[in-house]
């Protein structure tokens, strides 16, 4: 299987990497892929790309990487022309020109002022303060991707997921009310240990008791799951395991050295958890 498709912008926990592992584990046909933590859609973009699937939901919560979504698949010459003038216009101070437009984003959120600030700022993380406002600095070892190379990227997802993408705005448990046996979730959700009340660096924190709940009742209507969820961070483990009344099989996938160690001087590898319907585990997954 190749997944060359480069990923639209730069989004941390992206899972290209571990796409093809995950994708090792979908039915032979799946009507429809859901995402309801899409973030930059590594796995409904690679899907479509291996020709797994021909349609996805795509949805965030976060309204405005729901809105840049749209104007990939529905406008992203003009998209790719406004990143180009914000990008072209930091030449000269660039820490000052980042923070002018992650002001002007938290009043207006454009979305091509959310694809430069992803493209410029530290390990493409989108991170909030307490006032709900995003607050990630800039990452001053690199100027972000350059408008050319955004532009054809821009394009290629632009062109593979026409007519074959729906993109909404919603709270992940109204996604899953809306999904029946025939398609296959795939939930991506905050991690445990980086995602708490006391936490706000994601615009929706995690509430475990309330994922494990709508897990048992996808569970329960015989709706395929995929769960990438905590896992470790060398000697640190994210929390504790997904209850085994949900019957999901748990599957250690290794995505390589940390970017957070990395950029403290450390090597630790990241291990994360993959929870698998135990119907994705049996024999006939594979395409002959």
């Amino acid at each position: 299987m190749t997944l060359a498709l480069a990923q639209p912008f730069p989004y941390q926990g992206s899972k290209r990497r571990l796409a093809p592992r995950i994708l090792d584990r979908f039915p032979l046909a799946v009507e429809r892929l859901v995402e309801p933590f899409c973030g930059s859609a590594a796995i409904s973009i690679a899907a479509v790309a291996a020709g797994r699937t021909d349609r996805v939901w795509l949805n965030d919560s976060f309204a405005p990487l729901a809105a840049l979504w749209r104007r990939i698949l529905g406008d992203s010459g003009a998209l790719s022309e406004e990143y180009r003038v914000l990008w072209t216009a930091q030449s000269r101070d660039p820490d000052r020109h980042f923070a002018t437009v992650r002001a002007a984003f938290n009043r207006d959120g454009d979305p091509a002022k959310l694809l430069f600030l992803l493209a410029r700022c530290v390990k493409g993380a989108v991170r909030f303060n307490g006032r709900g406002e995003f607050n990630q600095a800039p990452d001053r070892r690199r100027a972000g991707t350059r408008p050319d190379r955004m532009g054809r990227n821009l394009e290629r997802v632009a062109a593979l997921l026409a007519g074959r993408a729906v993109v909404t705005a919603l709270d992940y448990a109204a996604v899953l009310a809306g999904v029946g046996p025939r398609d296959l979730v795939y939930l991506d959700p905050p991690y445990q240990g980086t995602s708490v009340d006391r936490d706000p660096r994601y615009h929706q924190q995690l509430d475990r008791p309330r994922l494990v709940e709508e897990l048992a009742r996808l569970r329960a209507r015989g709706v395929p799951v995929l769960v990438s969820f905590d896992g470790r961070h060398g000697e640190r483990a994210y929390g504790p395991d997904l209850p085994r009344r949900l019957g999901l099989a748990r599957l250690a996938l290794s995505a390589g050295r940390s970017s957070q160690a990395t950029l403290l001087g450390r090597a630790a590898e990241t291990v994360e958890s993959l929870y698998v319907s135990p119907e994705l585990l049996r024999g006939g997954r594979r395409r002959g």
